[in-house]
């Protein structure tokens, strides 16, 4: 396969990397990490398994958080596991329920303020903090992912020219 090929793949493969860390309906890092594998292994390129192992291992890492940060900052701000699983069928209904973009943001929030209410209809507050533990939790997962995927396609980038 030609070398110019396998480079364009590899870059339109970061690029999407780049934009699943926002869009759910993507597996960001992991279309990244292929992408940095594709350009390794399917071309001559000199870089460094170091870089490999590296992204490797954050995107490991970033799995592993995406799970535990929304956990602990819903907890930190007063939730329960009804804003947890509100949080989850928001997005899901937010995905393809609501037209907008980032529909799912407002799915996912929505689904955590009424799975609180659910839980507990007189207290407003706690459902309205637990929402914005949501926020920070997503804003950190988001912001590490779209760090590490930028940092991949940067990489990439450099070395090609």
């Amino acid at each position: 396969m030609d070398t110019t090929l396998i480079e364009i793949v590899s870059i339109i493969l970061l690029v999407l990397g780049i934009l699943g860390t926002f869009l759910p309906v993507l597996p960001g890092l992991l279309l990244s990490l292929a992408g940095l594998l594709i350009y390794k292994f399917g071309t001559d390129a000199p870089l460094s398994m170091v870089y490999v192992w590296i992204f490797v291992f954050l995107t490991i890492l970033s799995t592993v958080l995406n799970y535990v940060i929304p956990a602990r900052t819903n907890r930190k701000y007063g939730g329960t596991r009804w804003g947890s699983v509100g949080s989850v069928v928001g997005t899901f209904v937010g995905l393809f329920f609501i037209p907008v973009p980032f529909g799912f943001l407002i799915g996912m929030f929505l689904g955590v303020f009424i799975g609180e209410l659910l839980h507990d209809a007189s207290d407003k507050k706690k459902a309205w903090n637990s929402t914005k533990g949501a926020l920070i939790g997503f804003l950190y997962g988001t912001g590490f992912n779209f760090i590490v995927g930028l940092a991949m396609f940067l990489v990439v980038l450099i070395d090609l020219f």
